[in-house]
């Protein structure tokens, strides 16, 4: 077994190797919950749980956190405008986006560690820091200084005076350099806030994840995982604090970003106004349809969403389903030992998955060619076996076509089939083809094969 990932440390792919072969620990950064969740937010979710599905077909333990962020300016803004707790707002949100990812396939994390409830980890995570000389109390605040630790920007590939230059740190008379970043911060009265020895406040972001990670999976991981556009400053400043808090080398061995969804030529974002939510999505399209979308491109790849591709994506997995219902009479054997090697190496080599997907559809194709049934059981194996691993190929095959049945009597299609079937054999053609048009007005497409008459709803 070798597996290999792009490191985004080391700017190279490299072989894993894990702390404790018997004990993986892996770590994605979860959603800041004031809204409901987009596209775009589904991409690390969906890929990462590739990530610890293949781990755990290699290893004998696993352990996955992905947080949520439940104290932020954002909640605390738009709970404050709609007059809600902040607890109750965010954990309506942290809900809605756990909904949201199962209905793509998502397996829950082993661990989903809230923010607000490590408070006492973060307070205590900046006691460290501070006595480390690594950060200084001021008016009111505490912030990180960058210049105490000498590896800062080592993740990014960047120095202080281009983080500078680039804009994206806050500038107040307070900070000893214009890149320290907060770890602490005042509330007044209107602000959720907790009690510290520097007054009541409440966390900044980078500090939440390094207090969390450190609680539930110890001072060095093995794998952190998360968007691109969390290298910095986010994931720059949380490998800073917590090898300083840790007094490690090292926070994490191996860091792994994923590319972004692409809307046509842009990037997805609320600045542009092309954001397209979960939710609304998957009233349109299988969960299944689009997690094999999101897995379509190479992960650290740009995934071009549009019209056509998510159509495409719907075509490639109705043409698998439809070979699985024309065997749905063969037994298949799931295990991890009915997965083709050429697909474990595939996603070995830093989740390679578009080779994966082709490696798929040739198995499909051998199912569908197919005849003896040793060979057809072999081949329906190898393909829900492996869609087992990457959470696909999960529904039954028949209920597949007949998504969207909502209000469709489903026992009255059958009859008219039924009655349909009888007038062909009494070859009362009229009678059939009134059948079919009454079928057709119901959005019921029929489908007459060698195993019979099928019926889906029109998409």
């Amino acid at each position: 077994m070798s597996i290999h990932f792009h490191n985004t440390k080391t700017g190279k792919k490299e072989k894993f190797i894990p702390l404790n072969p018997d004990s993986i620990t892996m770590y994605l950064c979860g959603p800041t919950v004031y809204n409901y969740a987009h596209i775009g937010n589904a991409r690390p979710a969906v890929v990462f749980d590739v990530l610890s599905r293949l781990l755990r077909y290699h290893y004998p333990k696993v352990t996955y956190a992905r947080n949520i962020t439940d104290i932020d300016d954002k909640i605390n803004k738009s709970a404050l405008e709609l007059g809600i707790n902040i607890k109750k707002y965010s954990k309506k949100y942290a809900d809605i986006y756990n909904e949201d990812l199962s209905k793509l396939g998502v397996l829950p994390p082993d661990i989903e560690p809230y923010a607000t409830a490590h408070i006492p980890q973060i307070i205590s995570m900046i006691k460290d820091l501070i006595d480390s000389g690594n950060a200084y109390a001021a008016e009111g605040h505490v912030l990180f200084a960058v210049e105490s630790y000498e590896n800062y920007g080592r993740l990014s590939n960047r120095n202080i005076e281009d983080m500078i230059a680039g804009a994206r740190v806050e500038v107040a008379p307070y900070k000893k350099h214009p890149a320290d970043f907060i770890l602490w911060k005042p509330s007044d009265d209107s602000l959720p806030g907790w009690n510290s020895p520097w007054g009541r406040g409440r966390p900044g972001w980078h500090i939440e994840c390094s207090a969390m990670c450190k609680e539930h999976l110890g001072d060095t991981i093995d794998i952190h995982c998360g968007g691109r556009d969390l290298v910095f400053p986010h994931h720059e400043n949380e490998a800073a604090q917590s090898c300083c808090a840790n007094k490690t080398d090292s926070f994490a061995n191996y860091w792994l970003h994923n590319g972004m969804i692409n809307m046509g030529q842009q990037k997805m974002s609320k600045s542009l106004g092309n954001i397209l939510l979960i939710k609304e999505v998957a009233e349109q399209y299988k969960g299944e349809v689009i997690r094999w979308l999101i897995l379509s491109a190479q992960y650290r790849q740009s995934v071009d969403w549009s019209q056509d591709s998510i159509h495409k994506a719907q075509k490639t997995m109705d043409r698998i389903y439809a070979t699985l219902r024309d065997n749905a009479s063969i037994d298949a054997e799931v295990s991890k030992d009915n997965i083709p090697q050429v697909i474990i190496d595939a996603l070995d080599d830093d989740l390679n998955t578009p080779i994966a997907f082709a490696e798929i559809n040739k198995l499909a194709k051998n199912l569908a060619k197919a005849r003896t049934p040793e060979e057809k059981q072999k081949y329906k194996s190898q393909l829900l076996s492996t869609g087992e691993l990457l959470g696909l190929f999960l529904e039954n095959a028949e209920d597949w076509f007949k998504s969207g049945t909502q209000g469709i009597d489903s026992e009255k299609v059958e009859a008219l089939i039924a009655q349909r079937n009888q007038a062909r054999t009494d070859k009362d053609w009229a009678k059939s083809d009134e059948i079919r048009d009454e079928l057709a007005a119901m959005n019921i497409v029929l489908e007459d094969s060698a195993n019979g008459t099928r019926w889906s709803v029109k998409k």
